[in-house]
Formats: structure tokens, C-alpha cells, sequence
């Protein structure tokens, strides 16, 4: 290691002595919107999945038009929603929303189209109804797929929060911004950066803990 690394090194953790409280307060918050963004897109592409799932003739237009809102740049898309919602918070909100979108109702759509239909005959000639059939047998068949695109919708949120910053958002992109109008920024860019990464990293592994734990395949095997 250098000498510049070194001072890099230095730098960079003298700042966590000094705003190591900012930091820990921008990272839940830039968390909190990754969040809330996925969680709202959950909210409406689980059941569209579900729908367009038994409406094929639809699933194409549907999924069609989720595909043309993510070949939106972010930084695009969050440029033409502070057009109309001004600066803060519920833009990046939204924007995680709309590129949420897609993976949870692509997943969630061939969640339930993998479901055995010989199952399902079987719990029809039981007496289930259209609501039991779906509560019973294709949710519980279908989850780990559609918790895998949570899993990569939230993972993506994460990147695109970080671009909040510019639009008075906060969480950890404020502190990449700071780094890079310093003078000597390199180790801020660091203090902002590897949170960010380390976030992605650490969801994307609980998260794909919680999906095998949820596969119904993966439970059988153990």
C-alpha cells in the first residue's frame, strides 16, 4: 500500500469519526425510500400479475408496457417526474416504483403460470373455490419467484436511490454529491459509495435466503 493510499485510508475514516452519525442517519433513510418505493410497486404488480395470469390476450400489452417505462434512463425519469412533483423525497419514490414495477409483475406472472395445472384440477375437483385455489395452492407454489423479483426490484432501487441526492432526496447519493464538489473528496465518494454497496449486497443475500426458505422445491430437498 502507497502512500496515497494510505492518506486515502486516513481520510476516509476520519470522516466516519466526524459524521458518523449523518451517515448511519442518510443510509437507513436512503433504505427507507429503496423500500417504500418496492413495497408500493408490490402493492399493485402482485395482483396485475395474478390478473394478467388469466388473461393471456392482455399479459403481452401489460408486460409490454412495464418494459418501455425501465428502458427510461433513471436519471431521465426522475427528471420528468420533478417536472410535475417538484423536488424531494416522493420523486425518488416513485421512480423506485415505476422500475419496480417489472421484475415483481414478470415474476409474479410466471410465478403463477408455472404452477401444475394437474394440482389445481385436483384441488378444483375438491371443492376449492377460484379464491382457495389461489391462496392455497398457487400463492404458496408461486412465492419464491415472485419474492425473486422483489429481491432484484429492491436490489436495483438501491443504485437508483442513490441518484435521489440530486433532486434533495438525501440518503447516501448526498454524501457521493459532497465528495465530489470537494476538493479532495476521494475519501467522502468512499464514505457514501460503500455504504451503498454494502446495502445491495446484504439485501440481496437476506433476500435470497428468504426466497430458498420460501421455495416450496427447495423445503422438499431439505
Amino acid at each position: 500500500m502507497d502512500l496515497q493510499e494510505m492518506n486515502l485510508l486516513q481520510q476516509f475514516f476520519y470522516y466516519y469519526q466526524q459524521n458518523g452519525s449523518y451517515v448511519f442517519s442518510q443510509f437507513l433513510r436512503h433504505f427507507l425510500i429503496s423500500l417504500y418505493g418496492v413495497l408500493f410497486a408490490a402493492i399493485i404488480a402482485i395482483p396485475l400479475g395474478i390478473w394478467i395470469s388469466r388473461h393471456h390476450k392482455l399479459a403481452d400489452w401489460v408486460i409490454r408496457l412495464a418494459n418501455i417505462i425501465q428502458t427510461v434512463p433513471s436519471l431521465a425519469m426522475i427528471s420528468i417526474l420533478m417536472i410535475g412533483m417538484g423536488l424531494g423525497v416522493n420523486v425518488v419514490i416513485t421512480t423506485v416504483f415505476l422500475y419496480s414495477l417489472l421484475p415483481i409483475l414478470k415474476n409474479t406472472y410466471t410465478g403463477m403460470n408455472q404452477v401444475d395445472k394437474d394440482i389445481l384440477d385436483v384441488g378444483k375437483g375438491m371443492g376449492m373455490t377460484a379464491w382457495q385455489r389461489l391462496y392455497m395452492i398457487e400463492l404458496p407454489l408461486s412465492v419464491s419467484v415472485i419474492m425473486a423479483g422483489i429481491r432484484n426490484a429492491l436490489v436495483v432501487a438501491i443504485g437508483i436511490t442513490a441518484i435521489g441526492a440530486f433532486v434533495g432526496a438525501g440518503g447516501l447519493g448526498d454524501i457521493i454529491i459532497r465528495g465530489t464538489n470537494a476538493t479532495d473528496g476521494a475519501s467522502i465518494i468512499l464514505a457514501g459509495a460503500l455504504p451503498t454497496a454494502f446495502m445491495a449486497i446484504i439485501t440481496d443475500w437476506l433476500l435470497g435466503i428468504i426466497e430458498r426458505r420460501l421455495d416450496p422445491v427447495g423445503k422438499t430437498g431439505n
